[in-house]
């Protein structure tokens, strides 16, 4: 939920810093703050509430100087978002600074206990209960800061990837991680710290990821970095060269990364595909399938878990692989999957979807269901991240690093990528025809062709948009492969309109929420020419006849739901279970251009982080 940056070298920390938090802020942004050792080994905090460019501010006339230093943005847990709550924190003797990313979940036990001993508290924060404790350890026990940090993470329960800096030991960084994503950068004469490679990338692509209790020592005096576990045993890791490149991370002359995102799903999708589809040879190949052939067809049951848009994928994921498969699916959230005591054993199949590779519940979710005998199959575009490495095996989506809060290309790399899992596990269990299979591989491949002629209905979408950003509510409904992409644009809308929306199948509309139905309240309906397209007619009908205003994805060339509705946008004709590619652009593009008549952040909306890392 925060992002970390920290660097140790040769050269002024405060501008590497700077910018990767900025490159970070779609991780957090309640506030931000700074620590920096400068050249007298003077401990230097800057903090503040707000964007980092707030931090900019506070920081203009302060004294910068220094070749160490931490950094972070804070989406706030513990704590309403202040100055005060900001990291760094500081520890009691004035001499250590700490940045945290997670939770600590026995923090109260522990303030307790240091403030019998005497220490005060300057915030509200599980964090400084940390950073208190590691200073109160190394004074008490006049230990050096390795073993402070080794003795008190043994001690505290939770989430975290720290960084920590002290006045009397200049020349060292020390970070560690359980939970929370951490990642070393390996330069010339200098190393860095991130949360991911976003903020190193312009200066390295060797890097390190580190495991769950890994604490990782950076002297800027030694060529290496020494990594230790809990006991002081020296652990060996692998460098690693980062596939990222600047442009991926910046806006590219788009307004707000989320369009950018928007329009890079044609391409994003050809490199999805890319090595998987053979379409002159009609064949879809997924390594992981072809290695784990023997548990993927002889799976008894899959059950798919994931958090939020990942979680609509997987409703879209279910509908493919019952089709092709033939193989009973369920969709869970796996915030209630791992508290629901669920009845897993050998022969069931574990599908995790997350964008991020680092989703909290997602991951404890994964840990229970290995536990329990499941076979673990993740899908994930972040590589290098937690839940690949937690996975017995799994397909990356290769849309690339995805900033704007609001998920868009990483949904339609899902989706794509479970449609290449269903056909090719389908094909190996002999369950889908060969003429099915390949005419939907025929198709699939055309995707990212009709995305693009899609693309152009930009200054369409925005007229609509600014007739319905009135609006306080809104329905999206859709049916069959439709309804999980109802659900995904009306969620899209929530996220960065503020605009309340709820999605249905259409046929439920009259099972209760009808009875909302007036003048005021805009209804979007995935109205394509599918084999349900009459009964969705039939709600619209039902819905005109209330006095709603309807907006309608329509097939191209559909004139009688173009004749019902208010406002309605055209989709390219395509294979039904691969109308959600299509479908959701222009759900996307609706959500993006009503938040920008609003005024509304899209990249960066209020109380979002992009990485949901805590429970």
């Amino acid at each position: 939920m925060c992002g970390i940056v920290g660097y140790i070298g040769k050269k002024d920390a405060y501008p590497i810093l700077i910018k990767g938090l900025k490159r970070l802020e779609y991780r957090g942004y309640d506030s931000a703050g700074v620590a920096l050792l400068n050249n007298t080994n003077q401990l230097n905090v800057y903090k503040t509430k707000g964007k980092v460019a707030d931090l900019e501010a506070y920081a203009s006339e302060k004294d910068i100087s220094g070749c160490i230093g931490i950094a972070h943005t804070r989406w706030a847990t513990h704590g309403e978002p202040n100055s005060t709550n900001a990291h760094p924190h500081i520890g009691a003797s004035g001499n250590i600074a700490l940045i945290h990313n997670g939770i600590i979940e026995n923090y109260a036990v522990l303030k307790q206990s240091l403030q019998e001993k005497g220490v005060q508290f300057r915030s509200n924060t599980d964090t400084e209960v940390l950073v208190q404790l590691i200073d109160f350890i190394k004074t008490d026990k006049k230990v050096d800061l390795l073993t402070a940090v080794r003795t008190a993470l043994k001690i505290v329960i939770g989430a975290y990837a720290i960084a920590v800096i002290d006045k009397t030991n200049p020349d060292v960084v020390i970070a560690a991680r359980k939970s929370s994503p951490l990642v070393v950068g390996i330069g010339e004469e200098e190393f860095f710290l991130g949360s991911d490679a976003s903020p190193i990338i312009e200066y390295t692509d060797k890097v390190i990821y580190l495991d769950d209790e890994d604490i990782v020592v950076i002297d800027r005096n030694k060529k290496d970095v020494e990594i230790v576990d809990f006991n002081n045993e020296k652990i060996e890791h692998e460098i690693v060269t980062v596939e990222l490149n600047l442009a991926q991370i910046e806006k590219g002359g788009f307004p707000h990364f989320m369009l950018k995102e928007i329009f890079e799903q044609p391409d994003c999708l050809m490199d999805c595909m890319r090595g998987r589809i053979n379409v002159e040879a009609n064949n879809v190949t997924l390594s992981a399938i072809i290695d784990n052939k023997e548990h993927l067809i002889n799976a008894r049951r899959i059950i798919i878990i994931a958090c939020g848009t990942s979680w609509h994928a997987g409703l879209i994921g279910k509908q493919l692989i019952e089709n092709f498969c033939q193989i009973p699916v369920e969709v869970e959230y796996a915030s209630e999957f791992r508290y629901s005591n669920p009845v897993i054993n050998n022969q069931d199949v574990v599908i995790a979807i997350s964008q991020s590779g680092e989703t909290a519940d997602t991951l404890a979710a994964i840990e229970l269901a290995k536990k329990k005998g499941a076979f673990i199959y993740g899908i994930c575009n972040a590589i290098g991240s937690s839940i690949p490495r937690a996975t017995h095996t799994g397909s990356y989506i290769h849309v690339g690093p995805e900033i704007g809060v609001a998920s868009t290309k990483a949904f339609t790399g899902q989706v794509t990528v479970l449609t290449m899992f269903a056909l090719a596990l389908g094909k190996e269990r002999g369950s889908v025809s060969e003429e099915e299979y390949v005419r939907i591989i025929q198709e699939l491949n055309n995707i990212p062709e009709k995305m693009k002629e899609l693309l152009k209905i930009g200054d369409d979408v925005k007229q609509i948009s600014r007739i319905f950003t009135y609006a306080h509510n809104f329905l999206y409904l859709g049916r069959g492969f439709n309804y999980p992409v109802a659900l995904e644009g009306a969620l899209k809308l929530k996220e960065i309109s503020y605009i309340h929306a709820e999605g249905y199948p259409a046929a439920e509309m009259k099972h209760g929420p009808i009875a909302l139905i007036d003048a005021e309240m805009p209804v979007v309906v995935i109205a394509t020419k599918n084999a349900l397209y009459e009964k969705v007619v039939s709600n619209i009908q039902e819905i005109k006849a209330r006095k709603a205003r309807v907006i309608a994805i329509v097939s191209e060339g559909d004139v009688t739901v173009k004749n019902m509705a208010d406002a309605t946008i055209e989709l390219p004709q395509t294979e039904e279970c691969l109308e959600p590619l299509l479908a959701s652009i222009p759900l996307q593009m609706l959500a993006y251009y009503i938040a920008i008549c609003k005024g509304k952040d899209v990249d960066q909306p209020r109380n979002l982080a992009k990485s949901v890392t805590v429970e």
